[in-house]
């Protein structure tokens, strides 16, 4: 069964990527989609097993690397939390394949672009279901490649490219560091395997990396080098760059890299190494800075952009950084929590609005839409329900993940655990505007472009099927899974897949906090909600006024924080600056400068000589071998040798 689960989206990628052409669109679809929906039966099945009846496995697949003392098996790790992974995984994205068949019904090039979906889920199946850290990697790698491959899938549009090439340069430098991780995770303990390094994280603690002359405390070394992977592969603040370019891709591909795949690979690492992170007080604290500072961050960010899935975007990165916060707080539990929950109403955000742009003909940009709720009636709810549940309106899913979070932040004894809580209450407010600014501005007011407001229309029913199964998740995820998550089950649950020290007692501690601290994110959401309604229903001249009086502020949010800009002066210019010199006065003027009259030309006058003594006869060869013999003998009868 866990075989099938992992290697099905595999089978439906090599017969829509080979034979796609062959067997044509409508076959591919149906291959790739009924095969992602068997593994998703499936993977739901794990999960009772698994989750709730103990029965944890290890499948070996086959032998894999055996390198003198590394040996590495490629085998199935089925616990808890890998069981947690497979159903969002594969529940998402068989929805979003299904979904694609009415999204991508014009598009000429379908079977590809069902190979490539099928690729990543196979991808992050293989990291998910990781045994030992090399096999994680290919995993880790794999998912790469594919949001190249879809964010570029479009590889006429120039924008497309070079979003694509983004995506895979960024996630490099992240992956560099997530490289040397696994290094001194082998170094330090002799193996790559989870259950060995695991057994061996105690003896770390003490222990010292020598590096530059300068002993470095092991676990912190380690659990950061890891984390730097993680920020890439998460879009974590300052490795964030490329997540808002990666909407050049089809909109199903955003739902699946935000909801599913990609984007969550990081938070899953963090939490599968939690016995490393539990021995590095200091690595904690800066989990908890990066993912409070991007939770903040990117919601500013939200708050003035136009583009509905630039949004969108915005917003997953934001509750990327929340989940951090989780896991920077020792609540490795329920930042699971809130990548589960966040799985479905991400997902539902974002196909719901590939249901607002296939409706006014792919138009994304907010101001030219307006009082769509009319024409598209079903996903005007749905898109109601996704907002409802990304803001934390009780008793909806994001209400109790997202709220654990922010408790988790205030009763840890993390160092940044006050700017952690604070700045995640602030986002919540934050939220709150941007998520009802986007259903105001699409769904609401006057229709500010009437040709594709007259011709808009709702979605075929292969599209608004998956809406309807995603907004069931994002209603009834939370209630139904939260004792599982933060409540008296949590330490059976995860009894094998995540580590808490002796002195974590997180799960605990939040329940004691004050109530004012309790309440204050519904507070907040609230705050947003009336500023959004005041600002784009009552008094749509208000956000007019104040861009205006505030020019400089709504351009530096306008403009990211000007991140691409000051990478494009600090890194991108100096490296092309550099490229450019080598090219011209490296391989110009030094090698290609001393020609026709230099060395080259000297080189290609020897070498000419050298060529006409090969005659194609056999005795000039023995004569020449012949002469060679006789040098080296007299060499060595008068040198002595």
């Amino acid at each position: 069964m866990y075989q099938a689960i992992v290697f099905l989206p595999l089978v439906g990628f090599l017969i829509a990527g080979l034979f796609g052409r062959s067997i044509g669109a409508r076959a591919s679809e149906i291959v790739t989609t009924s095969l992602l929906f068997v593994a998703c039966l499936l993977a739901w099945i794990a999960f009772i097993d698994v989750g709730f009846s103990g029965h944890d496995a290890r499948v070996q697949v086959m032998k894999w690397i055996y390198v003198g003392d590394l040996k590495i098996d490629w085998a199935l790790r089925i616990d808890t939390m890998t069981a947690i992974m497979l159903i969002v995984v594969t529940s998402v994205s068989s929805l979003v394949h299904l979904y694609s068949i009415g999204y991508m019904h014009e598009d000429p090039s379908r079977p590809r672009f069902f190979a490539y979906l099928s690729l990543f889920t196979f991808a992050m199946l293989m990291l998910v279901t990781a045994d030992n850290l090399v096999q994680l990697f290919f995993g880790w790698e794999g998912v790469g490649l594919a949001s190249y491959l879809l964010i570029g899938f479009w590889y006429e549009k120039p924008s497309a490219n070079a979003a694509a090439m983004k995506a895979f340069v960024v996630n490099r430098v992240g992956d560099f560091g997530f490289m040397l991780g696994i290094f001194a995770i082998f170094v330090m303990t002799g193996s790559v395997a989870f259950e060995t390094v695991f057994a061996q994280a105690p003896s770390l603690a003490g222990k010292t990396i020598n590096f530059l002359g300068h002993h470095w405390d092991a676990p912190t070394v380690i659990a950061l080098l890891l984390f730097v992977g993680a920020m890439g592969k998460s879009a974590q603040f300052l490795l964030h760059t490329w997540l808002p370019d990666a909407m050049e891709g089809p909109t199903p591909v955003s739902a699946l890299i935000h909801a599913a795949t990609m984007v969550t690979a990081g938070v899953f690492m963090v939490a599968r190494m939690s016995p490393i992170f539990e021995l590095s007080p200091t690595a904690l604290d800066i989990v908890m800075l990066i993912g409070a500072t991007t939770a903040f961050f990117a919601a500013t960010i939200g708050l003035v952009q136009n583009d509905i899935k630039k949004v969108i975007a915005y917003s997953t990165c934001s509750q990327l950084g929340y989940m951090f916060v989780a896991m920077g707080a020792g609540a490795y539990s329920i930042g699971m929590f809130h990548l589960f929950t966040h799985a479905f109403f991400k997902a539902l955000l974002f196909l719901g609005a590939g249901s607002v742009i296939h409706a006014m003909h792919h138009e994304q940009d907010m101001r030219h839409m307006g009082g769509l709720w009319k024409k598209i009636p079903f996903t005007y709810g749905v898109m109601l329900v996704g907002t409802l549940a990304i803001t934390g309106v009780p008793p909806l899913a994001g209400y109790y993940s997202k709220d654990a979070i922010i408790e988790a932040a205030y009763a840890s004894h993390n160092y940044f655990r006050v700017y952690g809580y604070w700045l995640t209450v602030i986002a919540a407010a934050l939220t709150a505007f941007y998520s009802w600014r986007l259903v105001f501005m699409t769904f609401h007011g006057k229709p500010h472009d009437h040709h594709h407001y007259d011709h808009a229309h709702e979605s075929p029913l292969v599209m608004t099927i998956p809406l309807a199964a995603l907004s069931v998740g994002a209603i009834f995820a939370g209630l139904a899974f939260k004792d599982v998550f933060i409540g008296h089950g949590v330490e059976h649950f995860f009894r094998h897949s995540i580590f808490m020290g002796a002195e974590n007692h997180i799960l605990h501690a939040m329940h004691d906090i004050p109530g004012w601290a309790v309440w204050a994110p519904t507070l907040m959401m609230v705050i947003g909600f009336a500023f959004a309604l005041w600002f784009y229903i009552l008094d749509p001249s208000v956000p007019v006024q104040l861009a205006r009086s505030q020019d400089a502020l709504y351009r530096f949010l306008l403009n990211k924080w000007y991140f691409d800009e000051i990478y494009d002066f600090l890194i991108v210019k100096p490296t092309l600056w550099l490229g450019r010199f080598l090219w011209k006065r490296g391989d110009g003027t030094v090698i290609d400068g001393f020609g026709p009259d230099g060395i080259s030309a000297r080189v290609i006058d020897v070498t000419g000589r050298v060529v006409r003594l090969q005659s194609g006869y056999l005795y000039h060869y023995a004569f020449v071998m012949l002469i060679g013999v006789a040098a080296f003998i007299t060499w060595f009868m008068f040198a002595g040798v």
